[in-house]
């Protein structure tokens, strides 16, 4: 399967008459193939995107499989384009090749000595969860990261998010490491809870400081969900726990949300990881 990752965002440049550049950068998962072409701003549409795919196509041999977009402000564009050439396009916070060549050319972005951030985006403040969805009990948790495929890959859970590149084993993690979770107790709203978090797609859960504390989940492009808040200092030190097992797991850790404590049923499971800018 061929992947390709894509940007497509107005640039800190301009040209003699001031109009400012919008850039097209694609690379693949390696970045052993790499296409970068800049436009006028009247020109950035959907019929240019559509035709710069079709070139750097012919670059690469053939159009991908699937295009994966990070920058909210591109895919919608990128999403027309693909549907006009038969491409997925696909919205993910893991474009890690992408995201490394945008970084590599940050220097060459930043104009007059202005500093320039090329992943720069825009998030909302954190919202809570939807009241209907809110889950009767939570609670930290453990496993060693030998035992995380074994318990959850084949057993029969309605959602179930391991992706290749979370795999304990492919991120060299030993098998005894603690790898930190939550664990959300849904009751009734269980699976309806599950499949609210499958469209929200959850990235990574992180715990917040504050009066009150809380968990806040990074979801999507740029979403920011409140799982919980508390302000019992015994659930702060599971919490500063919970952060610096994360650390130890080099950032793995996972959600898991099923209907109670009984362990024979579960809803949802999740392996999360921050990205890494």
């Amino acid at each position: 399967m061929k992947i390709w990752q894509v940007d497509f965002y107005r640039r800190p440049l301009k040209n003699q008459q001031g109009e400012v550049w919008w850039e097209l950068v694609i690379c693949d998962l390696t970045r052993s193939f790499t296409y970068e072409v800049q436009c006028r701003q009247s020109e950035a549409n959907v019929t240019w995107i559509v035709s710069q795919l079709q070139e750097a196509a012919g670059n690469a041999k053939h159009l991908p499989d699937i295009i994966q977009v990070f920058r909210p402000q591109s895919f919608n564009l990128i999403q027309l384009a693909g549907q006009q050439l038969n491409i997925k396009v696909e919205a993910t916070r893991h474009t890690y090749a992408l995201k490394e060549l945008l970084q590599d050319k940050a220097e060459y972005y930043s104009t007059n000595g202005d500093n320039y951030n090329p992943l720069a985006l825009d998030k909302p403040p954190p919202t809570p969860l939807p009241e209907n969805l809110l889950g009767e009990q939570w609670r930290f948790a453990t496993l060693p990261a030998g035992d995380l495929v074994e318990a959850f890959a084949e057993r029969p859970i309605p959602v179930l998010e391991m992706p290749e590149f979370l795999l304990p084993i492919n991120l060299g993690l030993a098998s005894t490491v603690a790898v930190p979770g939550v664990i959300i107790y849904g009751g009734r709203q269980s699976l309806r809870l599950a499949r609210w978090l499958e469209e929200a797609k959850p990235v990574s859960l992180h715990f917040i400081i504050g009066e009150p504390a809380g968990l806040v989940l990074e979801a999507g492009l740029v979403d920011r969900w409140v799982v919980a808040t508390f302000e019992d200092q015994e659930v702060v030190k599971s919490a500063q726990t919970y952060e610096q097992r994360k650390q130890q797991s080099k950032g793995l850790h996972f959600l898991l949300v099923q209907p109670d404590d009984s362990g024979v049923t579960y809803s949802g499971f999740w392996l999360l990881k921050a990205e890494e800018l």
